[in-house]
């Protein structure tokens, strides 16, 4: 996977970069009143010297706080959910909502610094996507998420056949058209961003990622105990979607061998067990299920 640097842009050297692009800045915000006016006006410092067409839309998920009173005195567009659908539904009624064909997402809890944006939007005229890579500054990642972190990263990379940086970045710039055909793939809740990665790779889109800075939170994290069964729904899903051949035929295998060595050791005493004919039809009907999940999984990703 490309890596490119974005660094903080300097306004009058990325000036021509961006000559004829727009952009439209999604923030989706959940009970992040500590954090959205100071998101809001960091994201206006970023692009008001760039002289390009930029909106900034705000989708309030459903607050039971002053958030969506607080982004609405800012003067940028605002959007709610009325009640709390989800992250990934923010996102999407914000990227539907969007008026430019490059759009950006960036939390509203203060972790993604701004100031990557117009870098990010000049490296996008070649690319269908790039992605703000956290790499080292994921430290701040509590302990307890990390393993799952690592396992999705490591089994996504697998799936898209590459190296995938950092899966689920909540900073990022694409190009709408390229995504919007995958809208009624994209979950409605955290792994909105784990889903867009992987269509965007496993579709042959270009996408690049660039290393960015990860700040500390204000406020307190929307993750809670109950999405580790997301997590675990998340994989299968993906499983199944994306490339699933990767994970189907291997699986197969692995009982042909264990059927096959029983066999061996059956004739071996004379006796034929169950176990034998377990393996060989359970690996016939995964392989079953692996023909059927990518036939899906081209109709829904196919160009």
């Amino acid at each position: 996977m490309t890596t490119k640097s974005a660094g903080k842009a300097k306004p009058q050297k990325i000036k021509s970069e961006l000559e004829g692009m727009s952009l439209s800045v999604v923030i989706p915000a959940y009970n992040e009143e500590g954090a959205v006016q100071a998101t809001i006006e960091d994201v206006r410092e970023a692009m008001e010297p760039l002289g390009v067409p930029y909106e900034i839309i705000v989708v309030d998920d459903g607050s039971d706080d002053n958030t969506l009173e607080i982004a609405r005195q800012t003067g940028v567009i605002v959007d709610s959910n009325q009640v709390n659908t989800g992250y990934g539904a923010a996102l999407k009624r914000g990227v539907r909502r969007a008026q430019h064909e490059y759009v950006a997402i960036i939390d509203a809890d203060g972790t993604y610094p701004p100031h990557y944006l117009p870098a990010m939007l000049a490296m996008c005229r070649d690319q269908d996507m790039v992605v703000g890579d956290r790499g080292a500054a994921m430290k701040n990642v509590p302990w307890i998420r990390k393993p799952a972190k690592w396992v999705l990263n490591s089994f996504a990379s697998f799936l898209a056949e590459r190296k995938l940086n950092d899966l689920n970045s909540g900073l990022r710039v694409f190009r709408k058209s390229e995504l919007i055909p995958f809208i009624p793939l994209l979950p409605q809740k955290f792994s909105f961003t784990t889903t867009i990665t992987l269509c965007m790779s496993a579709n042959g889109k270009r996408m690049i990622y660039t290393p960015i800075e990860y700040g500390k939170r204000v406020g307190q994290s929307k993750i809670r105990p109950m999405d580790f069964i997301n997590f675990l729904i998340l994989i299968l899903r993906i499983s199944t979607l994306f490339n699933p051949l990767r994970v189907f035929i291997p699986l197969g295998l692995v009982f042909i061998v264990v059927g096959t060595i029983k066999f061996v050791i059956d004739l071996t005493f004379g006796d034929l067990s169950e176990t034998v004919i377990f393996s060989y039809l359970a690996a016939i009907m995964i392989w079953s299920l692996g023909l059927i999940a990518d036939m899906i999984s081209r109709i829904h990703l196919r160009p």
